[in-house]
């Protein structure tokens, strides 16, 4: 397989619409005035392709990998991983599958995996096959002078936490001289890993580790054809051990140094070896280890002191608790929770059914109704703010197209594939305009049910300060705080064991800068989504084609989510609830602790304290 190159498919162009939408002609009277018509599409061309999805580094890296060794003969590899081989695209599936269960904090998008040598970063001694998985000397192996090793495509993220992965002894060759580890970028590659700076190394020939020396140290037995070796890194306590055949060596190196690459080394002929990254499962129990350290990870947490301060904390998170429900429109828990905590709900109950019964309008897809009854209910609330209103309008579009808006019953136009009834759900910790399929719900708790307060509430707290300690102790070590990204603005004011001292500009009184940028990016999000809208006219099936996406009744969230907010915000109440802040900003601390390289963030998710 090695030596074939993977087809690539040929594209198809879609069909040319025969009929528009059925309710086309109601539907574009809708927009005043409305848009000057495009010129018409030439009737003999079909309309163009949509454009070939984005090569990321993740799948440039795959591609290459599947071509196989690099030649200077060779042909460029296909664009796409495996071409149509529907065993090797199986294979491709699972491995994501697999990194993803063993590495979930981890943003490829961000910070690829290693998943194959590269072809790239290695001595010219070293050959490549079997989607660079498999690497053979092909020196002359005389001196050390010979010895040749290669990197992988990608460091190791610090979100991993636990990283790990295995090497097979296919052949020992001559004399076994193979050693297997870690080196930095930069490190040269004709050397056995371990023997310079920022390099380490386990060698099979004397089963000694080396450790950014030419002396090596006594560590574990020797290893031959046949055997796997695994390396270990935690990327929490920053030390590395080995493995045998499934069995542990215990420590060979402490104190690493972060974004090092897996590096294996050969030095004599007929060394070959293969290398799982997760393509198989491991011959050590690897989840087990995780296991172990995110169990201790969440007994830090847990034990986390928060000082004497723990009747202010059970106060503030009942606040942020009732406001949720408020926010929300969950009219008759909010008024019991309220007598249950001896607490006043700060919205009027008559305002609250009037914001749940638009809520209810948009989220059935009637949008003309809930239009007319904002308009009656606040009627300056959409004349001040246009951008809002165009978003309706775009959605009340969108839906009539889908035959589920007021308007188009009236004219009998309701579509058989329309979705009309659609329940209210609950909305999602980290964002409002999430669907109920994702994140989770504050439903146990704003029905009574499963999660106490009193617990949650300590260990949100608990966990937002512990994400804060770990980010101020890399200012206290001197860390550069050029490293934090720029576009991350922590605006939390002071904070004394995590609890807002004041509520001028903290996100706690839900009109943080994190605030106003999620409510712009809302508005934009909709208002983007008119560019697409018109596009379903063109198609007999709207339903089924490249922008049928916009009439699932999902999409309705993001304008729910807009219109409450500008709602609230005529009130005097914050736009987003403080509880839905405070779980984006432990989230947004977790992911500057993997940037910051403090592996300890890949088992502290927000995710795995609310089930």
């Amino acid at each position: 397989m090695s030596g074939q190159q993977p087809q690539q498919l040929p594209a198809t162009a879609p069909q040319a619409p025969s009929n528009p939408a059925p309710s086309a002609a109601s539907a574009a009277l809708l927009l005043h005035p409305p848009p000057p018509p495009p010129p018409p599409p030439a009737t003999s061309a079909p309309p163009p392709p949509p454009p070939p999805p984005a090569i990321t580094a993740t799948t440039a890296a795959s591609a290459s990998s599947s071509a196989g060794p690099m030649s200077s003969g060779s042909s460029a590899p296909a664009p796409f991983p495996h071409g149509g081989d529907p065993a090797l695209n199986e294979q491709e599936k699972e491995l994501k599958r697999r990194l993803k269960r063993l590495y979930p904090a981890v943003d490829e998008q961000e910070t690829p995996l290693p998943r194959s040598w590269s072809p790239k970063d290695k001595f010219s001694y070293i050959g490549l096959s079997q989607n660079n998985l498999r690497v053979h000397y092909k020196g002359h192996g005389k001196t050390p002078k010979d010895a040749a090793s290669v990197r992988a495509t990608h460091p190791i993220p610090a979100a991993c936490g636990i990283y790990y992965f295995e090497v097979k002894i296919v052949s020992k060759g001559r004399d076994g001289y193979m050693g297997i580890g870690l080196s930095a970028q930069g490190v040269n590659m004709n050397r056995l890993p371990g023997w310079d700076k920022h390099s380490y190394g386990y060698h099979g020939d004397d089963g000694h580790s080396f450790c950014s020396s030419g002396t090596g140290q006594p560590y574990g037995p020797t290893f031959t054809t046949g055997d796997v070796i695994g390396c270990c890194v935690n990327l929490i306590n920053n030390t590395c051990f080995y493995t045998k055949n499934g069995h542990s060596l215990g420590i060979a190196f402490t104190d690493l140094p972060p974004n090092l690459y897996p590096t294996v080394g050969l030095q004599t002929p007929g060394e070959v070896v293969d290398a799982n990254f997760g393509q198989h499962p491991f011959v050590f129990d690897i989840e087990d280890y995780m296991r172990e350290w995110r169990t201790k990870i969440q007994a830090q947490i847990d034990r986390f002191p928060i000082g004497d301060r723990e009747g202010e904390w059970q106060t503030m998170i009942q606040k942020m608790v009732s406001s949720y429900l408020v926010h929300h429109g969950y009219c008759a828990t909010a008024e019991a929770f309220a007598r249950s905590t001896d607490q006043t709900v700060l919205e009027e109950l008559a305002s609250i059914k009037n914001r749940q019964r638009i809520q209810k309008l948009v989220l059935a897809g009637r949008m003309g109704e809930a239009i007319e009854t904002t308009q009656q209910l606040y009627p300056s609330l959409l004349e001040r703010n246009p951008n809002l209103l165009f978003a309706l309008k775009v959605r009340q579009f969108i839906e009539m197209v889908n035959g589920t808006d007021s308007e188009v019953r009236c004219l009998g136009g309701h579509s058989p594939k329309s979705q009309d009834s659609y329940p209210v759900s609950p909305r999602s910790f980290s964002s409002p305009s999430m669907s109920p399929s994702h994140g989770m719900n504050i439903h146990s708790l704003a029905t009574g049910k499963g999660i106490s307060t009193h617990c949650s509430g300590q260990w949100l707290g608990k966990l937002y300060v512990w994400c804060s300690h770990s980010m101020a102790t890399l200012f206290l070590d001197g860390l550069d705080p050029t490293v934090m990204d720029n576009d991350v603005d922590m605006e939390t004011d002071h904070y004394s064991n995590g609890v807002a001292e004041t509520s001028s500009n903290g996100f706690l009184n839900g009109s943080s800068k994190h605030d106003h940028e999620m409510e712009e990016c809302d508005t934009e999000m909709v208002l983007i989504s008119q560019q697409d809208a018109f596009s379903l006219l063109a198609y007999s099936d709207p339903w089924s084609s490249p922008v049928g996406n916009q009439l699932d009744p999902i999409q309705r969230e993001p304008v729910c989510s807009v219109l409450n907010s500008a709602i609230l915000e005529t009130h005097n109440l914050p736009k987003q609830p403080p509880l839905a802040l405070a779980m984006g900003q432990a989230s947004q601390c977790l992911g500057l602790m993997a940037r910051s390289g403090i592996g300890s963030c890949a088992f502290a998710t927000v995710e795995d304290y609310l089930h």
